[in-house]
């Protein structure tokens, strides 16, 4: 059954996955705290993209950059004039919207507002009656621009200050370091950086849960290449994106691709992997031919060259780049909607069940004493089975009920230890998916699960 986004809140604040962030204090929009479950499936996801695109990519090297950046980064990158995003008030219940939201809800999705300028949006919203989504009243102020980057100031003393900012993205980063990777590693081109690092954006739409928020960790890689070359990385990075998700256990007709109507001044192409949430198609995540615009910008800005020299043939040029960018946030949402099922069994009862791709589960096993005077034995296995992989153990209630809980959150082994175990040393696995168990020597347990959670 399909995922709705009031199950799957209540499922994740139930469940110890995601909690409204300061909610003692009333809550704060677009905030959200991730919980014991969450943060294990976020890791994992992190975890299996640093495998995939940095671990595993011959030519790759990981990064940390600050989070605060020297300003002028902001001045070279275009964002201190450009990054804003198009603002309506509505007049009657003072809320604020983005322009191009109310016209993609309106439309319900048929009318792509990327492809409009900010006159021909107010035009459209006048002429078509668009209405307020808190109020119902079609009244608003014309369209402001509103800039998307937090501002902060840093100095010892007031007259002192500078004016900083936290970063919006972290592709800078990679851009800046280019020399400094390059050097350090003897890395030739094509050689790509990835990095997972937070970013923050002033966003006052709201967000869907963790679709979009103010504060979000994207998963990011660099790919530095030879023009002439651009269009062929291009395409692998579109394919390896898409191969990545379906790996992750994604349906492919939950995918589609979705080519930019309106490029950047500086993207040759632009291409979204959108995903079929509960909100309906949007993005989630991107490839872009940026070409040599970053490199060259900084190069502008600072004043350090930013040319590389061919080993082989001693020719100099700007590197171009084609980017790779996912949200983890993002990413997490359509991991939760992809996961969610729910299964009628026999007898009526409906059965909850998160079916994680393995590799991304928060616990790879639960391990269940059948009763709590069971449990010295069953938490020697829990023991030894932590060691090797985040477990949980659990030992409240009927082991109906427990296999129902972990269900929910998607673990995809239950452990159960019973009085056959204390005879022969065999225990009963149970699979989440199909809920059938199998027999097995405790001994095997740990090579057992390590074949079904790799990735």
């Amino acid at each position: 059954m399909k995922a709705t986004m009031d199950k799957l809140v209540n499922l994740c604040k139930g469940r110890g996955i995601i909690y409204p962030g300061s909610e003692i204090y009333g809550g704060m929009g677009n905030t959200w705290d991730y919980g014991p479950v969450g943060v294990e499936i976020k890791n994992n996801i992190k975890r299996a993209w640093w495998k995939r695109f940095v671990q595993e990519s011959e030519n790759s090297y990981g990064i940390d950059a600050a989070i605060l950046m020297n300003s002028r980064v902001w001045e070279a990158s275009g964002h201190t004039t450009s990054f804003s995003d198009p603002k309506m008030d509505c007049k009657n219940c003072k809320t604020r919207h983005r322009a191009d939201t109310l016209i993609e809800m309106h439309s319900k999705g048929k009318v792509n507002p990327d492809t409009m300028t900010n006159e021909e949006m107010e035009a459209y919203i006048r002429e078509h009656h668009v209405t307020c989504p808190k109020c119902g009243k079609s009244d608003f102020t014309p369209i402001r621009t509103f800039n998307l980057m937090f501002e902060t100031t840093r100095g010892v003393t007031e007259e002192g200050q500078n004016v900083v900012y936290l970063r919006p993205e972290t592709a800078q980063g990679e851009f800046v370091n280019f020399l400094n990777v390059q050097r350090t590693t003897r890395a030739k081109v094509p050689f790509g950086i990835g990095q997972i690092g937070k970013a923050f954006r002033n966003e006052i739409t709201p967000g869907n849960f963790i679709f979009r928020t103010i504060e979000f960790e994207q998963m990011e890689h660099q790919w530095f290449c030879k023009k002439g070359t651009d269009g062929e990385y291009y395409e692998y990075f579109k394919k390896a994106a898409w191969d990545f998700l379906v790996d992750l256990d994604f349906d492919p007709s939950h995918l589609r691709y979705k080519d930019h109507d309106k490029l950047a001044h500086y993207a040759k192409a632009a291409c979204d992997i959108q995903y079929l949430f509960p909100i309906g198609w949007s993005e989630l995540n991107g490839i872009h031919n940026r070409t040599d615009y970053d490199l060259s910008r900084h190069s502008q800005f600072s004043g350090k060259n930013m040319e590389y020299t061919d080993p082989v043939t001693g020719e100099k040029y700007v590197p171009y780049v084609i980017e790779y960018s996912i949200g983890a946030d993002r990413l997490m949402l359509a991991a939760l909607t992809e996961a969610y099922d729910e299964e009628t069994l026999e007898g009526g009862d409906t059965r909850v069940v998160m079916r994680f791709s393995p590799a991304i589960a928060a616990y790879k096993a639960a391990v269940l004493p059948l009763q709590k005077n069971l449990s010295e034995g069953a938490r020697a296995i829990y023991r030894k089975l932590s060691k090797e992989f985040m477990c949980t153990y659990d030992e409240a209630g009927s082991i109906g009920k427990r296999y129902r809980r972990q269900d929910e959150i998607g673990t995809p082994f239950c452990v159960t230890v019973d009085f056959d175990t204390e005879k022969d040393g065999t225990v009963t696995v149970r699979d989440r998916d199909t809920m059938e168990q199998i027999r097995i020597s405790a001994d095997k347990l740990v090579p057992y699960i390590a074949e079904k959670i790799r990735f």
